[in-house]
């Protein structure tokens, strides 16, 4: 059985072989939907984004370098097709509530605070947010942070500290203090 590691699989899914594609397919489909579920934090999304990912991984089988890695490749064309979604989407979807839940029963100061949180967060830039999803709340290794959004390691330490800044800002203004 070929695996990603198969250097003449990825020849050959460069090249247009269906049976290559599908081999990659099957090997990291798992591994897209949960880097997708990531930053989308919805799974219905996560899975319709992920065959779309698969969509235009195919279609753009011929811009594949086999030299290069398959996994990051993918998931650079899944944070876009993620922060594509993002950007549409009216409704934002990110789920803070199981970040730093309590331990103790939940109070309606603590439910309103962490909705507010929520919002503060959401409101933010997807170019933003993004980065600071992953690194903050998803505690993603900046490199690959960086790697998946096609910019360096400082602009994703540039876009996270602007993110916390500004999520500050919005928080005291909603009379949060953090």
């Amino acid at each position: 059985m070929e695996t990603l590691a198969d250097n003449a699989a990825l020849v050959r899914f460069a090249k247009g072989d269906l049976a290559a594609f599908e081999t990659l397919f099957r090997e990291s489909q798992h591994n897209v939907y949960r880097w997708i579920l990531r930053i989308v934090r919805d799974p219905e999304a996560a899975k319709d984004l992920t065959i779309e990912t698969f969509w235009r991984i195919h279609k753009a089988h011929a811009r594949f370098d086999p030299t290069r890695s398959f996994e990051a490749w993918a998931r650079r064309i899944a944070t876009n097709v993620a922060i594509g979604h993002l950007k549409r989407s009216r409704v934002a979807t990110t789920e803070l509530g199981d970040v730093a839940a309590p331990t103790k029963p939940d109070s309606a100061v603590q439910r309103d605070n962490r909705e507010r949180i929520r919002r503060a967060f959401q409101s933010l830039p997807v170019k933003l947010r993004v980065p600071a999803l992953l690194a903050l709340v998803e505690e993603t290794p900046q490199d690959e942070i960086a790697q998946a959004l096609g910019i360096s390691q400082s602009a994703v330490k540039s876009r996270v500290y602007r993110a916390t800044q500004l999520l500050r800002e919005k928080l005291t203004q909603m009379g949060i203090t953090p």
